[in-house]
């Protein structure tokens, strides 16, 4: 019983994620998660209080996964432009790319509950940064990042990222070579 309940709670987190991350918060009924999910109106309640409360458990998860995976980064193997490769690769993903956005709308949309707001204040892009630090640095040493001010070009490259993954639907996701080529040397 316990495995069905986690399974269809992991089901309306999925649903959601990805609805969320299209429409914001204010763009989304619950209504279109249930749908999303293929389960009942009434079913999401068993599970959420509500969405503002499942969207608020959604940017907590986003926000611990993806900085443990930038900070797993620094233990990839490879060289740092492989280790930039595999972020890029991760973040534009079919699968990775929805937390990236749902994040994205918890940063820039109205209508934010004020315990997610509170997350993602406590978690700027320049904790990103940071952990990227030292991965762009290591390769500018080894010839294989462009030089320039490091900090910059992590948010710029950073920006581009998010850029392409706003545009989303009736865009192409551009190769992931072809934006490399914005750091790589």
């Amino acid at each position: 019983m316990q495995q069905l309940y986690d399974e269809r709670k992991e089901q309306i987190k999925k649903a959601a994620t990805k609805v969320f991350s299209r429409r914001g918060i204010t763009g989304t009924k619950i209504s279109m998660i249930a749908q999303e999910a293929g389960v009942s109106h009434g079913l999401f309640y068993h599970y959420y209080k509500s969405k503002e409360d499942l969207f608020t458990t959604l940017i907590q998860e986003a926000v611990e996964t993806s900085l443990a995976e930038f900070g797993n980064l620094h233990q990839a193997p490879g060289t740092p432009l492989d280790k930039i490769r595999l972020m890029t690769e991760a973040m534009l993903d079919e699968s990775g790319a929805p937390f990236f956005m749902l994040m994205h709308q918890a940063r820039n949309s109205e209508g934010v509950p004020e315990a997610a707001r509170k997350l993602i204040e406590q978690h700027p892009m320049s904790l990103y940064v940071d952990q990227l630090l030292p991965i762009f640095t290591e390769g500018q040493e080894k010839g294989e990042i462009v030089q320039g001010h490091t900090e910059q070009l992590i948010s710029a490259y950073l920006t581009v990222l998010s850029g392409v993954m706003v545009l989303g639907e009736g865009y192409s996701i551009p190769p992931v070579d072809l934006l490399l080529r914005m750091v790589a040397r």
